[in-house]
């Protein structure tokens, strides 16, 4: 496939994997799919900007933690909840000590465990109150903010399928997305995403960039744990990445020294 038919249809592929709207993915394979992979941080990046007018808008006139919710809301119900399902599911099959197929069955099951109803209700919480800390800022830099957490948090998607990472199973997103990225897409991919994050911040250039660094040192050690323990990535997996990773910058954005 040429290389602007690749890359459209990895865009298109990559707005149906994370987000709601409606476009026709076409042909899908491997290389599309690592395209789509590659492409991810711009996905997130697009997701900011809903999330960012229904902040700022509600934020005017409600107080800031109700803003903060309905935005996280908002967040959710573009991507369907898939991220959030995958996180459930993820730290459910790890909280539960067992390997391989035991603990890829575990994450088929349509329930929601204790390990995952914690691990939905700390995330929720830290991007609401992180969230409505930003609330107050001016409109630039909460969209800044919130563009550098979206993006980053599919940046952590473009990490976990990079080569050499393997697909817990021989089906499903995990087998058609594992190990499609190549070195140069996810080195590009973090410096685009790292240079965006010096403006998330005001007067603190540093701290976007080392929040985003911090979080994609946290889920690549999670990908590594989760090779050792199920012998690979599925899409569940990549969900937890996306909701591991921006739950963390955003809490290094608001951080205060």
């Amino acid at each position: 496939m040429p290389a602007d038919l690749r890359l459209a249809a990895g865009a298109r592929l990559a707005l149906t994997t994370f987000t709601v709207a409606p476009v026709p993915t076409g042909r899908v394979d491997r290389a599309t799919a690592g395209t789509a992979m590659a492409l991810a941080p711009a996905v997130g990046a697009l997701l900011a900007v809903p999330t960012a007018g229904v902040l700022l808008l509600l934020g005017s006139f409600t107080a800031p933690l109700v803003a903060a919710a309905v935005a996280v809301a908002v967040s959710a119900l573009l991507t369907r909840g898939l991220h959030l399902d995958g996180l459930a599911d993820t730290v459910d099959a790890l909280g539960s000590y067992r390997r391989g197929p035991a603990a890829l069955e575990i994450m088929k099951k349509p329930d929601v465990g204790p390990f995952g109803v914690v691990a939905l209700v700390l995330v929720l919480l830290v991007q609401a109150a992180a969230l409505a800390e930003l609330a107050g800022g001016p409109g630039p830099a909460v969209l800044a903010a919130i563009v550098t957490a979206t993006a980053a948090g599919r940046l952590g998607v473009t990490l976990a399928c990079r080569r050499g990472v393997p697909a817990a199973r021989p089906d499903g997103l995990g087998a058609l997305v594992a190990g499609t990225v190549g070195p140069v897409a996810l080195a590009a991919g973090i410096v685009a995403v790292t240079l965006l994050a010096v403006v998330a911040v005001p007067g603190r250039p540093w701290q976007g960039p080392l929040a985003v660094l911090a979080a994609l040192a946290v889920v690549a050690t999670l990908v590594r744990h989760v090779v050792r323990r199920l012998g690979g990535i599925t899409g569940d997996v990549l969900g937890a990445c996306v909701e591991l990773v921006t739950t963390l910058v955003y809490l290094g954005l608001v951080l205060s020294g």
